[in-house]
């Protein structure tokens, strides 16, 4: 994975989107930055945060991650493998459907993914550093470059869906004391349920998790 860091940026998925655009897909790339001034959350939300916390996007070929991933489920593969290299530093961090990062009750960053063709553009924000009351921040330190090097070293493992499922469909218990967005509506997880492609049943319909 080649890694390029900048002071500041508008948006590290941007940034990456137009890299790719003018230069054509070499090999997988990540764009790193500790601020970014117009920062794209889910549902077309901002997520900027504050210079000192963690943003990245980075984007690999289809081919590149397992062949049992639901491509509609990437969001959550991405998202929980990051989630275990927290852990085993020693987080309590865990995974709100589909794909937002918590300690205990509060938002800590989250995961948005786009499909281009045959390319997967990922794109993460953590909050490292206090930011707003409503949001929390990741309960332990890391080093960054450290974090990273093992994170992508875990996704070019190709570690199968089913095994990351196995894990998640535990985990996801924790997400039905909230709610989610559905059709620019809140709606509460309670009685979801969560479907072996990452997928939810609530309130008669099935909602997938990309974003």
């Amino acid at each position: 994975m080649k890694i390029i860091r900048l002071n500041e940026v508008s948006s590290t998925h941007t940034y990456l989107k137009e890299y790719i655009s003018n230069r054509g897909f070499i090999e997988p790339i990540c764009i790193l930055t500790d601020y970014q001034t117009n920062g794209i959350g889910s549902r077309g939300n901002s997520w900027s945060g504050k210079k000192g916390n963690l943003f990245f996007s980075f984007v690999y070929t289809k081919n590149s991650f397992p062949d049992d991933l639901p491509i509609q489920t990437i969001s959550i593969y991405v998202s929980y493998i990051l989630k275990n290299c927290l852990k085993q530093l020693g987080s309590k961090i865990w995974i709100k459907w589909p794909n937002d990062f918590y300690i205990e009750d509060k938002k800590i960053g989250g995961t948005i993914t786009n499909l281009s063709s045959n390319l997967v553009y990922c794109g993460i924000g953590i909050n490292l550093l206090d930011v707003e009351k409503e949001f929390g921040k990741l309960d332990i330190k890391i080093e960054v470059d450290s974090v990273l090097k093992n994170y992508f070293l875990e996704i070019e493992k190709k570690i199968s869906w089913k095994q990351i499922f196995s894990d998640f469909k535990i985990e996801f218990q924790h997400s039905k004391k909230f709610q989610t967005t559905i059709d620019n509506q809140k709606v509460s997880l309670e009685n979801a349920m969560l479907n072996e492609d990452g997928s939810i049943q609530v309130n008669n319909k099935k909602v997938f998790s990309l974003r």
